[in-house]
């Protein structure tokens, strides 16, 4: 667990602005503007990249997945200047801002699985550790074309990334955050052991 370094009324700033910025639906703001409906409308409904996807614009696709990894970045990096560089501020920055994907005010608590905000925090958190992860995640996805299956292989990476690289103190955040992307993908695990779990780019499945 981190030292707590930070001033009570930062940590209360951090916390507030870091879930904001998690919360900001890009998926859903992309493909309105770009014309292709409303999201939530669309194959599972989820408001994710894997989603998007399923419009047919890959384009849409790539930058929902792009933003929505910076802006976990972008809510690490605030917390770190906010702060000084301490870490009890950006770990709390990092699990407001996946929180904030997965449970925004604005769509009444009903957002994404958090994996490219997974991504993107890991990278804010540290760079090597976010190469380590993100290798981990398209090594699987290339490997099986299912989308979930990248997302559970790289929160699982993530305690054994932060114990090989000499981080004990992401430890605690790590379990924290491997559980929540776990438990938001409960419906494809349980459909990877039924064996109906869609492939990238084919329709999901109830």
């Amino acid at each position: 667990m981190p030292i707590l370094e930070t001033a009570t009324g930062s940590l209360l700033l951090i916390a507030g602005l870091a879930y904001l910025l998690g919360s900001i639906p890009f998926g859903i703001l992309l493909t309105r503007a770009m014309g292709l409906g409303d999201l939530r409308q669309i194959g599972s409904g989820n408001i994710g990249a894997t989603n998007v996807l399923r419009t047919g614009n890959k384009g849409a696709a790539a930058g929902t997945l792009l933003l929505d990894a910076l802006k976990g970045t972008a809510a690490v990096i605030l917390a770190r200047w906010i702060s000084g560089g301490h870490g009890d501020a950006m770990q709390l920055a990092a699990l407001m801002a996946l929180i904030g994907h997965c449970f925004p005010l604005w769509l009444r608590f009903k957002g994404g699985k958090g994996v490219a905000t997974f991504l993107g925090v890991c990278f804010g958190l540290n760079l090597w550790l976010g190469l380590g992860i993100c290798a981990v995640w398209l090594a699987a996805v290339l490997v099986t074309r299912i989308s979930s299956v990248g997302a559970l292989a790289a929160a699982w990476s993530l305690i054994i990334w932060v114990l090989v690289l000499g981080m004990g103190e992401l430890f605690g955040l790590s379990l924290v955050l491997t559980v929540l992307i776990y438990w938001r993908h409960s419906a494809n695990i349980a459909r990877l052991k039924a064996g109906t779990e869609p492939k990238v780019g084919q329709k999901a499945k109830a």
